[in-house]
């Protein structure tokens, strides 16, 4: 597994996000690829937010925001790949397989904190 941080790792995937949505503009898709970009860039933005948090409970709340909007994420990249908008387009599994370990990582942050505010 990649011990990158998470905010690094958000952010860097955040940037091959800017650079799917530009293909896709390119192949003239504007719509759903909006959706893309909304989404994915989204996913760090809250990590971001959620280090700044005031307490525990904010800090959950703007992780799980993070995971619900990587989870969005997923489903846009899997609508647009189906819907045949990825051909050619060779960083697609890259993404795939980035997105699914930044879902997991985020869950086990949400999981963790969670539990440490139950005891």
């Amino acid at each position: 597994m990649n011990d990158k941080k998470i905010d690094k790792r958000t952010f860097e995937f955040a940037m091959k996000i800017v650079q799917a949505y530009k293909f896709l503009v390119g192949r003239k898709e504007f719509v759903l690829s909006k959706q893309l970009l909304r989404a994915g860039t989204s996913i760090g933005a809250n990590v971001q937010e959620a280090q700044a948090a005031q307490s525990r409970k904010d800090f959950v709340s703007k992780m799980a925001i993070a995971s619900k909007e990587a989870r969005e994420t997923l489903y846009w990249l899997r609508l647009l790949a189906e819907s045949g908008f990825f051909n050619g387009d060779s960083s697609l599994d890259d993404m795939y397989a980035e997105i699914r370990s930044i879902i997991n990582i985020i869950t086990r942050i949400v999981k963790t904190t969670t539990d440490k505010n139950s005891r």
